[in-house]
C-alpha cells in the first residue's frame, strides 16, 4: 500500500511537471479573406491587410516560453473564474485568500494572449509587445507584498497604449519611423503606475500615430500591430481609435486595464466600441511627458478598464504634478476617487438629456432608468457651435510637438526630427509603411499657419467648447450632460472638459454601445460617482462570445 502511494504521488508530480506543447504563431495567406473584406459597407474596414509586416509574435514571446511549458489548460481554467470579468478588489481578495498570487495572474494573461492571437481565426492584434521581465518582477511583488492592496494596482499586470514611454521596451506609436524606439525612460504617468505597484504587462496596438497620419483609413492598423479587430465582431465592427488595442485587450480581458490616449475620441471611441469604460480626463490632471503627442493642447492619457470602480483606481494612480508638463502645475491636488463612489444614489442629480438622442431606443431605455433611480431628467438642445479651425489646431500642435518629442524623449539613435523627415522615410517603402497614405502628415507639412492665427484659433475653439456645454448647464443646473459614445468628443476635447463613457448595451447586431457622461473640467470625482451607480442600476457588460 506505501509503495502505491509513492507511485501514485510520482505520478502526480510528473503530471504536475509535464511541459507543454510549444504554441507557434504562423502568419497566412490573407489574400481571399481581404478580397472578402471589399464587401463591407463601412469603407474603413475595405482593409487592405491584417496581419502585421513587422511584428513576429513568436520573438514577443520567446522569454516566457519556460515558464509557460509549465504553465497547463488547467492550471488557465482553474484560476480563469478568479480574474475573467472580476474587479480589483476582487482579483486583490483572491491574491490575500491564497488563491492568487501574482505571478499566477502574469502567467494567466500571457496564456490568454497566446491562446487567442496564435489562433488565426480569434487573433485581435491588440498586443504589439510584451515585457520580458514581468514574471520576474511578479515574484518580486508576491515576496514584498503587503497586507493593504485591496484597492491598489500592486502586482497587477496592466497594459500600455504604445505610444507611451516605457523603459524596456520599444514605444513605436505602431510606426516604421519608431520601431527602433527602444531605449527611453518611463513616461510620467508610466513611473506613477510602477510607484503603485502595478506591472506593466506590455504594449497595445493603436491607430498608428494616434490615428493623425492617414485620412479615410481603418482604425485600429498600424504599420507595426497590424489591424486590431473588435471581439465583439470580428471584421465586421469597428475597433474604435485611436486607443484600439487598449479597447480590445480590456473587452478580451489580456490584462486587468490599460491605458489609453485621447486628443479627440481617442478614448471614448474604442471604450464605446469594446463594451469597456474609458475616462477622458480634463486636460492638466495626468502628465503628458513620454507620451508621443499630436497636440500639447488637447492631448492626455487616461485609463480604460472593466468597471468604474477599477477605472476610479487607476487614476488615482496615475495623477501627479509633473515639472515637466505645466498644464498639470497647482491642478492634481490628491483626490479620493473611491470615496465619491459610496454613495448609491442618484435622487436630486441633474442631467442633461440630449433630444436628438432620444431616438436611440437603447439611450431613451438608459434615461428611463436613471429617472426611475432618482435622477431629475432635463431635456435639453445643444446650441449651434462652430469648430473652424479645429484641424489647424492639431497641424501646428503636431508641427510643433513632434519633434520635440523626438529630439527630448526619444531612443537617441532616432535621427527623424520633423514630420517631413518621417514622410520621407515612408516613401521608400509605401506598401509596407504607409498602405494607406498619409495624407494627414502632408497636411501638417503644407499648413503655414501663423503663430497669431494660431493662438486666436485655439481662444476661440476652447471658447466655443465651454459654450456649446455651459449654456445649457448654467441654464439648467445641471451635474452632467449624457451623450452616446465619442458623439460629442471634439466639443469636448476643446473645451477640456472630462468625460466618462459606460456599456449601457447592444445593438441587435450585437454592436456594443455605451453611455457618455460629460462634466465640467476637474470634475472626474462627480463623473465617477454617477457613473458608479448607473453601473450597478444597469449592470450590461458581457464578454464576447468567442472570448469567454
Amino acid at each position: 500500500m506505501k509503495n502505491l502511494t509513492i507511485l501514485v504521488s510520482f505520478i502526480l508530480l510528473f503530471i504536475s511537471c509535464k511541459k507543454e506543447v510549444p504554441v507557434v504563431f504562423n502568419s497566412y495567406d490573407e489574400t481571399s479573406e481581404i478580397a472578402e473584406q471589399q464587401n463591407h459597407e463601412i469603407k474603413r474596414m475595405q482593409f487592405k491587410l491584417i496581419q502585421s509586416k513587422y511584428l513576429d509574435m513568436n520573438k514577443v514571446f520567446k522569454p516566457f516560453e519556460e515558464d509557460l511549458a509549465y504553465f497547463s489548460e488547467a492550471d488557465y481554467n482553474n484560476i480563469a473564474p478568479y480574474i475573467i470579468e472580476q474587479n480589483i478588489p476582487s482579483i486583490q481578495e483572491s491574491v490575500a485568500e491564497g488563491i492568487l498570487t501574482y505571478e499566477k495572474i502574469v502567467l494567466f494573461y500571457l496564456y490568454r494572449i497566446r491562446k487567442f492571437e496564435s489562433d488565426n481565426q480569434l487573433a485581435l492584434h491588440s498586443i504589439i509587445s510584451l515585457n520580458p521581465t514581468v514574471i520576474k518582477e511578479a515574484r518580486e511583488k508576491d515576496k514584498n507584498r503587503s497586507k493593504n492592496t485591496t484597492y491598489s494596482l500592486y502586482g497587477l499586470p496592466i497594459l500600455l497604449k504604445d505610444n507611451i514611454n516605457t523603459e524596456g521596451m520599444p514605444t513605436t506609436a505602431g510606426a516604421f519611423a519608431l520601431l527602433e524606439n527602444s531605449k527611453t525612460n518611463d513616461a510620467f504617468i508610466v513611473e506613477k503606475l510602477k510607484e503603485s505597484g502595478a506591472l506593466i504587462l506590455g504594449k497595445a496596438n493603436l491607430s498608428e500615430w494616434a490615428y493623425f497620419f492617414c485620412s479615410g483609413c481603418p482604425v485600429g492598423y498600424s504599420a507595426i500591430g497590424g489591424q486590431t479587430l473588435n471581439p465583439y465582431g470580428r471584421k465586421i465592427f469597428e475597433t474604435g481609435g485611436s486607443s484600439s488595442g487598449s479597447g480590445v485587450s480590456v473587452a478580451a480581458n489580456y490584462a486587468v486595464a490599460a491605458v489609453g490616449t485621447e486628443t479627440s475620441g481617442s478614448i471614448l471611441s474604442p471604450s464605446s466600441k469594446n463594451s469597456v469604460v474609458g475616462l477622458k480626463p480634463t486636460v492638466g490632471l495626468l502628465s503628458r511627458t513620454g507620451i508621443v503627442p499630436i497636440s500639447s493642447t488637447l492631448d492626455t492619457p487616461g485609463p480604460m478598464t472593466k468597471s468604474v470602480i477599477d477605472n476610479a483606481i487607476f487614476l488615482a494612480a496615475m495623477t501627479g504634478e509633473d515639472s515637466n508638463d505645466k498644464a498639470t502645475k497647482n491642478k492634481t491636488a490628491t483626490i479620493d476617487y473611491l470615496k465619491g463612489l459610496k454613495t448609491n444614489t442618484l435622487s436630486g442629480k441633474r442631467f442633461g438629456v440630449i433630444k436628438e438622442l432620444l431616438t436611440d431606443s437603447i439611450y431613451l431605455n438608459t434615461v428611463n432608468v436613471i429617472k426611475n433611480a432618482g435622477g431629475v431628467m432635463i431635456e435639453i438642445d445643444l446650441p449651434q457651435v462652430s469648430l473652424d479651425g479645429f484641424l489647424t489646431l492639431l497641424n501646428i500642435d503636431m508641427k510643433n510637438d513632434l519633434p520635440l518629442y523626438l529630439t527630448k524623449y526619444a531612443d537617441k539613435k532616432i535621427t527623424y526630427a520633423s514630420v517631413q523627415d518621417i514622410i520621407d522615410l515612408n516613401l521608400q517603402d509605401t506598401l509596407k509603411r504607409a498602405p494607406y497614405g498619409q495624407q494627414l502628415f502632408e497636411g501638417i507639412v503644407a499648413d503655414t499657419t501663423s503663430n497669431e492665427s494660431f493662438e486666436q484659433i485655439k481662444q476661440q475653439l476652447h471658447k466655443q467648447g465651454v459654450a456649446y456645454f455651459q449654456t445649457p448647464m448654467n441654464e439648467h443646473n445641471l451635474d452632467v450632460i449624457l451623450s452616446i459614445n465619442n458623439y460629442h468628443a471634439g466639443y469636448a476635447a476643446v473645451a477640456k472638459y472630462p468625460c466618462l463613457t459606460i456599456p449601457m448595451g447592444y445593438q441587435k447586431s450585437g454592436e456594443p454601445i455605451s453611455l457618455t457622461l460629460i462634466a465640467p473640467s476637474f470634475q472626474e470625482q462627480k463623473l465617477l460617482q454617477l457613473g458608479y451607480v448607473f453601473e450597478q442600476l444597469k449592470k450590461v457588460r458581457k464578454l464576447p462570445k468567442n472570448y469567454q
